[in-house]
């Protein structure tokens, strides 16, 4: 195996940041990004540190539109893979950025039961619900709570409220979800919810990263390394069959720096022939709770990295399986396996897995979540 040296994340982005930004000015600033067909207006939401890095934010879906950090050479470009307009996300695409909810991920059939009732769902992805379903928080406009400097940080509060019954989940929900991005490269989400009746919650940031660049050719030969000695077994829809299995010995197994693509193709194992590339659920070794790695990215060619921190019990890794030169923004191509996504959440299914940790939200109880993107650079 080719692996890379171990590589380390940088403790300061300002490593990965030009130098000529270096006297810029913390700010969050924001424009109009297009009108809904209902007529609503949306807003991009720009988070800028003190070294000119930058993300923006619509508060349609609470996408994560762009995340423009610096190469080893100084020169900016963003990370992330979105749209150009918000008629181009409006018009449908395979979640680049958003917030997925109610339920991120897969719930099987599209039903569970919760307190002795069943709760039907819509069906979106083969015979299971997805993602939300139908309409779910990606498609919502959010309300914007606040926007300025929070102790020298620019930072975004969004909220969105969503009915009893949307979707077919039970109870009113209130959901509240907050951006940051300091000078240390790092974008913080924030998600908080509370609710009415017994429900199931489970958020996450749907981002796709190439740290190349977006657009600039496919994710393969990124390094990259995850805490996790376990995994969540599915069927061939992807549904978990409520095990924990060991890594060990398996072409999932990332708890080593390894190229992304240097077993990605191993369909004669099933796990990854079910996803058509690597789309599993990771158990991350430490406890739940605390801030900790949930995996660690570099990309050879452009020397940025990518760390991922998380208080959730899994993440999902993603590598655009499906893509084929999905036209995205800045008339740039997104290839198959052109980015990768690192979905903190629960497990799959969790409502109808009883063994797996619970998502149950109750009246009284508030959800948490705290994810971290850091951005940085290798000497």
């Amino acid at each position: 195996m080719n692996h890379l040296p171990v590589f380390a994340i940088a403790a300061s982005a300002a490593l990965a940041l030009s130098t000529t930004n270096a006297m810029s000015q913390a700010a969050t600033t924001s424009t109009p990004f297009g009108n809904l067909k209902d007529g609503r207006a949306a807003e991009l939401i720009t988070l800028t540190n003190a070294k000119g890095a930058n993300v923006q934010i619509s508060n349609y879906g609470c996408t994560v539109v762009s995340f423009n950090v610096a190469d080893r050479e100084g020169k900016l470009d963003s990370i992330v893979l979105g749209k150009s307009t918000l008629a181009d996300y409006e018009a449908g695409h395979p979640f680049y950025g958003v917030i997925a909810g109610r339920y991120a991920n897969r719930i099987a059939k599209g039903r569970f039961t919760l307190d002795g009732k069943e709760y039907k769902l819509h069906v979106n992805n083969g015979p299971n619900h997805l993602h939300g379903g139908k309409e779910g928080f990606d498609k919502k406009l959010w309300a914007i709570a606040s926007r300025g400097m929070v102790e020298g940080v620019p930072t975004l509060s969004l909220s969105y409220t969503s009915p009893d019954g949307e979707e077919g989940y039970p109870g009113t929900l209130k959901c509240g979800l907050t951006y940051s991005f300091n000078d240390a490269g790092e974008l913080r989400i924030e998600y908080t919810a509370t609710t009415d009746k017994p429900t199931v919650v489970n958020l996450t940031n749907h981002s796709y990263f190439n740290l190349s660049g977006h657009g600039k050719g496919d994710i393969l030969s990124h390094v990259m390394q995850i805490p996790a000695g376990k995994y969540t077994p599915t069927d061939p829809t992807l549904i978990p069959n409520g095990k924990l299995e060991s890594l060990d010995g398996t072409p999932l197994d990332f708890r080593k720096a390894t190229v992304i693509g240097e077993r990605i193709s191993q369909h004669d194992f099933l796990p990854l022939k079910y996803g058509g590339g690597y789309d599993h659920n990771y158990v991350i070794d430490a406890p739940a709770g605390t801030l900790r790695t949930a995996a660690k990215v570099a990309d050879p060619k452009s020397g940025r990295t990518l760390e991922c921190l998380t208080t959730e019990p899994g993440v999902q890794l993603y590598t655009l399986n499906h893509g084929a030169d999905d036209k995205g923004r800045d008339g740039r191509k997104y290839p198959k396996h052109g980015g990768f996504c690192l979905e903190t959440q629960h497990y799959p299914d969790s409502p109808n897995q009883p063994s797996f940790p619970s998502t149950v939200l109750k009246p009284g109880d508030t959800y948490r979540q705290t994810c971290v993107y850091r951005a940085g650079v290798e000497k």
